[in-house]
């Protein structure tokens, strides 16, 4: 069974900040890798087609699929680290409160996946004054 990932973006508040940090080491041909701490006991359902969903600035817009999660060192110097896909998929806005470090996001809790030719793409700005409005 699949399970998803729901982690904070820490230090950038838009996805065109995420992307600007990540373009140097994209360009140098680095996989995008997520450190943390804790390695998820249930990694073997994360690489099944789990996503990391990102929350910013209080509101869930992006996934990215977990292709493998491994860990590295051993004892207290271990750490898990995850190879995401290069793609962010833009999701619904959906609006969620701060929490530490990750937490596991069952299938039924996902926000849907945004059709990039839908016409959907609304400006970042405008997006976020919905939310806080209630009206999105």
């Amino acid at each position: 069974m699949t399970v998803h990932l729901i982690k904070l973006v820490v230090g950038c508040d838009t996805v065109e900040e995420l992307l600007d940090w990540r373009e140097p080491q994209a360009r140098a041909g680095q996989p995008w890798i997520l450190r943390t701490r804790q390695t998820p006991k249930r990694a073997a359902e994360l690489t099944d087609g789990g996503s990391l969903y990102r929350v910013y600035k209080g509101a869930i817009l992006t996934r990215q699929l977990i292709l493998e999660v491994t860990t590295v060192g051993e004892g207290q110097d271990a750490r898990c680290e995850m190879l995401l896909d290069e793609t962010l998929v833009r999701v619904a806005p959906t609006p969620r409160r701060p929490f530490q470090g990750w937490r596991y996001l069952e299938p039924k809790d996902v926000p849907p996946d945004l059709a990039s030719d839908s016409g959907q793409d609304t400006p970042p700005e405008l997006a976020r004054q919905l939310r806080e409005a209630g009206l999105w």
